[in-house]
């Protein structure tokens, strides 16, 4: 079995991720269902490869950190990823024989991580596209059936427990590739799939400015999700039902 794994995955994984997702395909045949803490670290070896230790990648290259992010949210794309709503092989590969709860009892892990965030990198645009990402962001466009960011992923952009994730101190080129991805179909979520929506309506330009706005802000509040929304979310999104939606978009 181990020699089988190492020749599939040889030609997509680095040596570290390999060897990683053979204790994560050994350990999940092998655990029972409530997995003591301490067993943990080597059931997560596949995922600290690329996310970087305890998950906390930096704003630097492309893996996002999955540290400190909402359990659901993490759940949820963890199930994604395994049932083909988001595509990404190796995360198909390291995945796709583990269980529901499994996959749960790994995100609350991640989810637990209270790691300190790194300083973002410099803006990476000029002014103008930066002003045009913060607008986005802040404002939406109403004209064009976006909304602001902020009145579904926090004011703070730090996410919404239990679900909604938050936007900050992730890679530019990590958003870029994640709006891209919604614009195009290769991202998925369930129905009403409301961020698909959304990402259709922002232009090429849009993407580069928010993208740049959001990879240049320092993460408040040690980039912990709030509680609740301070106003209903503008659509209905699947995957997030326990959120309150406003009047003319739960009609």
């Amino acid at each position: 079995m181990i020699d089988c794994l190492r020749n599939l995955l040889r030609p997509v994984f680095c040596r570290p991720a390999a060897t990683a997702l053979v204790a994560l395909a050994l350990s999940a045949g092998a655990e029972a269902q409530t997995v003591p803490a301490s067993s943990m670290s080597s059931r997560v070896l596949a995922c600290t490869a690329c996310h970087g230790k305890e998950g906390r990648a930096t704003p630097d290259g492309y893996f996002p950190r999955i540290a400190g992010k909402p359990a659901g949210y993490l759940a949820n794309q963890l199930l994604n990823f395994r049932d083909g709503r988001r595509s990404y092989p190796q995360m198909g590969y390291l995945i796709e024989h583990l269980t529901d709860d499994y996959l749960r009892e790994m995100a609350e892990h991640f989810a637990a991580q209270d790691i300190p965030y790194s300083p973002p990198p410099p803006p990476q645009a000029p002014p103008a596209l930066l002003e045009q990402g913060r607008q986005l962001v802040q404002q939406g466009a109403a004209a064009r059936r976006i909304p602001a960011c902020v009145s579904c992923h926090g004011s703070a952009m730090t996410g919404v427990a239990p679900s909604i994730p938050g936007l900050l101190g992730l890679p530019r080129d990590y958003l870029n590739s994640q709006l891209g991805a919604w614009k195009t179909g290769q991202r998925r979520a369930h129905v009403p799939d409301c961020m698909a929506d959304i990402a259709r309506q922002l232009t090429p330009e849009d993407v580069s400015a928010v993208s740049a706005w959001l990879a240049a802000q320092p993460v408040a509040a040690g980039g912990k999700p709030a509680r609740t929304l301070p106003a209903a979310m503008p659509a209905r999104c699947g995957g997030v039902a326990e959120v309150p939606v406003a009047a003319a978009a739960a009609r």
